[in-house]
């Protein structure tokens, strides 16, 4: 491997400007011959996941400091989505590539040798995997860990109970007074959601595609362990900079498959499909919808968390952790795939010895579901597929029918479930929700969980082209493509149409003649209450479609493999 010779060279004439600079900023001289690393951090005063690194900051410093580097801390925004619910969601996903950018501006502008990512959140994590290919320099990744559940009388309780909770009292199913202690309390703690949506889905993907320390998304936020994995990660990442082992060296084809079967197994949440898409874009690998399925097809699910059973993640990290179920799928993984942390993916298998709780985490002999956590369904509603977590459906609505009612919004759909207008048996369709659309493609996060808490997810689907949290149980599909704002058939659908859902059979039916279909769309009109200004505009000219990860300010291929980054 090719040893580092530095960026730049401060003692060089040429150099003086940037040498002086720095030497502002506190560095001296002889610390700019070292190998530079630039630290991305999302650190937040009003996101939880977040907070933690503005300790964690200082011991990735201190490890870099000790490995012989010099660390450069900058950072990036870092939305909450449970923070941005309703009006503000329309800004979460495109902020994706908008952190992606900035940090590969940053990078680019300063000429960091090596990159350390510290990211927690849905959109963050897959944001800076997306500016790390695009780099293709050195790179590790850290994560915050997890929050600390919430114990009560009633029993354990995380993120997606509060959701559900605000479905319970709009029906009155809890009182004002449990409501009230649920709201200031489920949330205990920093750290991220204690539950197996997008942000933990991420994070635990970037460890077994081997940029980040195992374990670092499922351990608790204050653990000590966390404290000393900080400062391994910035003595390795000094260590890779000096050997110039770049993201590529670490990041294959072959890992983004181990990290997508990983997802699969144990219950991930929807939106990998598009973070997972939108990296290998990043990195010139064909990956769409279908290849997705097919990937994710070919692995048994072995585990499934909060909100699709009762166990936290922290209850993960105790049954055994991302090792043990890294374990239990070994056979579907390639055991050559390097780790950033050092070794391969079969070296660290063959060293990992900690007790596994059987109970939580299955074997593939014993699995919850044989082929992978997701469904992608097709049919006349959705020509170019949707998606579905079918590990967190109940077995009685694998196979729904049911007459639609439509809504053009998600905010149309709150105000009926506010005023209980919601009927059993029902199909809800939620349209104009799509990256176009939206703008931006908002998760029904809300809706979902309220459809929970109100006892209605046994007996009502929805169907949206917009997007769920990985926090969502229930029958819900999402994704529909192509969406209703290029025209897609959702657009057409009728209040009272009959829909056929068939998860088994993977397939989405509107019961209505191709005819009748055809005859409906060329009558329909885009809704004038869907408007995109500033950047939104922008993003709804650009976006690509959910097939290959909504992706827009990545128009092509930017890392390894690539002609020529992006400008």
């Amino acid at each position: 491997m090719e040893k580092w010779m530095g960026s730049r060279s401060p003692d060089a004439p040429q150099e003086g400007y940037y040498t002086g600079l720095m030497n502002a900023c506190g560095y001296r001289t002889s610390d700019l011959r070292k190998p530079v690393i630039g630290i991305a951090s999302s650190y937040t005063d009003v996101n939880p996941g977040h907070r933690p690194f503005k300790q964690l900051v200082e011991f990735v410093k201190e490890g870099i400091w000790a490995g012989g580097g010099v660390p450069a801390e900058f950072n990036v925004p870092a939305p909450c989505d449970g923070m941005a619910q309703g009006d503000g969601m329309h800004t979460v996903l495109p902020q994706r590539d908008l952190i992606a950018a900035s940090i590969e501006a940053m990078a680019r502008a300063h000429g960091f040798d090596g990159m350390v990512f510290l990211c927690s959140c849905d959109k963050i994590v897959p944001g800076m995997l997306m500016a790390a290919a695009a780099l293709n320099r050195p790179s590790l990744f850290l994560t915050a860990g997890s929050m600390i559940p919430y114990e009560s009388a009633e029993g354990t309780y995380v993120t997606p109970d509060l959701k559900e909770a605000i479905g319970a009292r709009n029906v009155e199913r809890i009182d004002e007074e449990t409501f009230t202690r649920f709201r200031e309390n489920i949330c205990h703690s920093c750290g991220t959601c204690s539950m197996y949506g997008t942000a933990n889905t991420m994070g635990v993907f970037a460890e077994v595609i081997g940029v980040c320390p195992i374990d670092s998304t499922t351990m608790l936020f204050c653990s000590s362990a966390k404290y000393k994995q900080a400062r391994d990660v910035g003595e390795c990442i000094v260590t890779l900079t000096k050997e110039q082992v770049r993201f590529s060296d670490i990041v294959t084809e072959e890992s983004l498959i181990n990290g997508l079967r990983h997802t699969a197994a144990t219950g991930g949440s929807t939106n990998a499909q598009l973070h997972v898409c939108a990296i290998a874009h990043v990195m010139g690998i064909e990956m769409d919808l279908g290849r997705f399925d097919e990937i994710q097809r070919g692995v048994p699910c072995v585990a499934k968390f909060k909100p699709s059973s009762q166990y936290s993640i922290y209850d993960y990290y105790k049954a055994g952790g991302v090792g043990a179920t890294m374990s239990a799928i070994r056979a579907h993984l390639n055991l050559d795939c390097r780790l950033g942390m050092g070794g391969t993916v079969g070296d660290f298998l063959d060293h990992f010895h900690r007790p596994v709780n059987p109970e939580i985490i299955h074997t593939c002999q014993d699995p919850l579901y044989p082929d992978g956590c997701y469904a992608v369904l097709y049919g006349n509603l959705a020509p170019g597929g949707c998606l579905v977590k079918k590990s967190g459906v109940v077995p009685e609505m694998f196979h729904h029918r049911g007459p639609a009612v439509c809504f053009d919004s998600e905010d149309d759909l709150r105000a009926a479930m506010a005023n209980k207008d919601i009927q059993p048996g029902c199909v809800l369709i939620i349209r104009y929700e799509g990256p176009k659309g939206g703008p931006g493609m908002r998760e029904m996060s809300i809706p979902a969980a309220m459809l929970v808490g109100m006892g209605l997810h046994t007996s009502v689907a929805m169907v949206t082209d917009g997007r769920y949290s990985g926090a969502t149980r229930g029958p819900c599909i999402g994704h529909v493509t192509p969406e209703a704002w290029d025209g897609g058939p959702i657009a057409a659908v009728q209040n009272g149409d009959m829909i056929e859902i068939d998860i088994d059979r993977h397939t989405i039916h509107l019961e209505v003649s191709e005819e009748e279909l055809a005859r409906r769309l060329k009558h329909v009109t885009r809704p004038d209450n869907h408007p995109a200004s500033g950047f939104m505009a922008a993003y709804r000219h650009t976006v690509t479609g959910v097939n290959t990860g909504c992706t827009w300010l990545y128009g092509g291929p930017c890392g390894a493999g690539a002609s020529a980054p992006l400008p």
